[in-house]
């Protein structure tokens, strides 16, 4: 299945429209969309830390998804880099 991922922060640099689409098996779960987006971005966006999107909250426009929920179908996704202020 086709899942759009949105890019915030440091990961905007990997596409320049802030977005990638990866084609991601069914059933699979957000760790294993994770690694699947760190291959992605290896091989379009080397300057993008692979520890960077794995230290990333994956997010529907409703809630957090923890590494064990499935991908949900259907669902444009946002990957939000950690941030930190002062």
């Amino acid at each position: 299945m086709k899942t759009s991922i949105a890019l915030f922060g440091a990961l905007r640099e990997a596409d320049a429209s802030g977005a990638v689409e990866l084609d991601v098996p069914a059933g699979s779960t957000m760790a294993e969309l994770r690694e699947l987006l760190v291959a992605h971005l290896a091989a379009q966006a080397p300057q993008v830390s692979a520890g960077l999107v794995r230290r990333c909250a994956f997010a529907t426009d409703e809630e957090i998804l923890h590494n064990h929920r499935e991908v949900p179908v259907g669902v444009a996704l946002a990957v939000l880099p950690p941030v930190s202020g002062g």
